[in-house]
């Protein structure tokens, strides 16, 4: 029995929105449209049921067989083999359509957050920089620490209140640059790119600032990340706590991490 549905869920109207437009224009979800011609079949076998005496058996069958495949294309519309398409040949997104693949429910809400104390951007190189720090750029190094400028500058009298060093801060006054320095010193910042396929696709560095809107790394960390300079991307955590950055400082910070963890070869090298 519980292999079989004999009722049909339906979706919240929330879920499957209908947007008027105006002129008598709507826009709507592809869902309505399936659950419409389900609804419809389904009324239409009733009409038959209701004159069985008079309604050939076989055009029941045959409408029994269209409910069937209405409901099909409502919870995975082409597994048939040919899906339902609107007036533009473009077919209706399904139940499964929605949850499945890399924009479903699933992987682009549930399992991908947005994560605070975060960023993301391009990496180029920064041959100058010793092995364990990395160039951050102004704007996103900011915005990562703006919670520890905010009480730098309210600690030190140069804000009176949390919205004075908001304000300071949205004006790019020249005194948080000086504040964030000092803040980012004894600040390390974790570096991770996907794939993180070992444990070198995570690793910790001393950020100091730089122009631009990069990411500047040293060449010779890239063997750990499996990173070149083409366009690839990393992202930016903020460890917080106490015991977060101490454990970053002391086991993830690049120049110690320059043993494979596979081979025990050296990993870092030109």
């Amino acid at each position: 029995e519980w292999m079989v549905l004999s009722l049909l869920p339906i979706l919240p109207p929330e879920l499957r929105p209908m947007i008027e437009l105006g002129e008598g224009e709507l826009i709507t979800s592809d869902l309505n449209e399936l659950y419409r011609r389900v609804i419809y079949r389904n009324n239409t076998l009733l009409d038959f049921l209701a004159r069985s005496g008079s309604t050939p058996g076989g055009l029941v069958v045959c409408q029994k067989r269209l409910v069937q495949e209405a409901v099909d294309a409502l919870i995975d519309n082409g597994i048939r083999g040919q899906p339902m398409k609107d007036s533009h040949n473009r077919p209706y997104k399904s139940f499964s359509d929605l949850i499945e693949g890399k924009e479903g429910r699933f992987r682009e809400n549930l399992l991908g957050k947005r994560v605070d104390y975060s960023g993301r951007s391009v990496i180029v190189v920064g041959p100058f920089l010793p092995l364990h720090q990395c160039g951050l750029p102004r704007e996103m190094a900011i915005e990562l620490f703006q919670a520890f400028v905010i009480r730098g500058l309210i600690g030190r009298n140069f804000a009176p209140n949390l919205r004075a060093a908001k304000t300071m801060i949205q004006n790019k006054e020249p005194i948080i640059w000086k504040v964030l320095q000092e803040v980012m010193q004894g600040h390390p910042i974790l570096l991770n790119r996907a794939p993180t396929l070992h444990r070198l696709g995570i690793q910790a560095f001393q950020p100091i600032l730089v122009s631009g809107r990069a990411i500047h790394l040293h060449p010779l960390v890239c063997g750990g990340f499996n990173a070149d300079f083409d366009g690839d991307q990393m992202a930016v955590h903020v460890p917080l706590s106490l015991e977060a950055q101490a454990e970053a400082r002391l086991l993830m910070l690049s120049h110690k991490n320059l043993l494979s963890p596979a081979t025990g070869e050296p990993i870092s090298v030109p």
